[in-house]
């Protein structure tokens, strides 16, 4: 099968109870004018959110006059992959280093905002301050078993490389090493399976990694054709031929 590892759809980032305060801020140093000021309120634990997962969080939007505009707070958690452009640039970059279970305070500056668009609730030019609690991030276990040499992928970069993947009991179902065609994918693009660009992530030539990937960074509950079944766990063999 070709390409088998196609792009889930993306997601677009939707707006709508109270600005959550808290008196322990540890603010960042003062950023520049189009940087994102970030305030942790509360630390989580574990691991730290990098590019490419994919994260779980509830949030409330306001202007920086108090004025709500949007709020998941009361609805299901927003879900999104962090550096793909399915949410604004700040959100994107405010997002990177916060741990599960912690809250941050962003304050977006226009230009990684909504800029000019004029869009009711958020006026045109509006600095917006994001609450936002981090409840979930979803990333592949990567095991390396080559360590690779040169340049690390970061967004933005492609990749080419070969890959062999698996499911679980050991069945293949489809191998760019069989068709001695290689594949390449752009990071930050996501036109493949989150797990999958997961996996690639600081990546270096020469390289080999086992990444597994589970079904909620898969194909779901849809599982793929006649091949991989619904909730499918994956397991990719991945070797990096080149980043550029």
């Amino acid at each position: 099968m070709t390409n088998l590892i196609c792009a889930l759809a993306a997601t677009s980032f939707g707006f709508h109870s109270t600005l959550m305060h808290d008196s322990t801020v540890t603010p960042d140093p003062t950023p520049m004018p189009d940087e994102v000021k970030i305030e942790d309120l509360r630390t989580g634990k574990g691991n730290a959110v990098q590019p490419l997962d994919l994260v779980v969080v509830d949030y409330t939007g306001t202007l920086t006059n108090g004025k709500q505009f949007d709020s998941s707070r009361g609805r299901a958690p927003f879900s999104f992959r962090v550096g793909n452009g399915q949410v604004i640039k700040g959100w994107d970059t405010g997002l990177v280093g916060m741990k599960q279970g912690g809250q941050r305070r962003l304050t977006v500056p226009p230009s990684l905002g909504y800029g000019a668009q004029d869009l009711g609730d958020i006026p045109p030019n509006s600095t917006l301050v994001f609450v936002i609690d981090l409840r979930k991030i979803q990333r592949a276990e990567i095991k390396t078993t080559t360590v690779g040499k040169g340049q690390a992928a970061g967004l933005g970069d492609t990749v080419t490389l070969h890959y062999r993947g698996k499911l679980a009991n050991g069945k293949q179902f489809d191998a760019s090493y069989d068709r001695n065609q290689p594949f390449s994918v752009t990071l930050g693009q996501g036109r493949v399976i989150p797990g999958f660009e997961q996996g690639l992530w600081q990546i270096k030539p020469g390289e080999k990694r086992t990444v597994t990937i589970p079904q909620e960074l898969g194909y779901g509950e849809r599982g793929a054709g006649n091949v991989i079944p619904p909730k499918s766990k994956l397991i990719f063999e991945i070797e990096a031929l080149k980043v550029e």
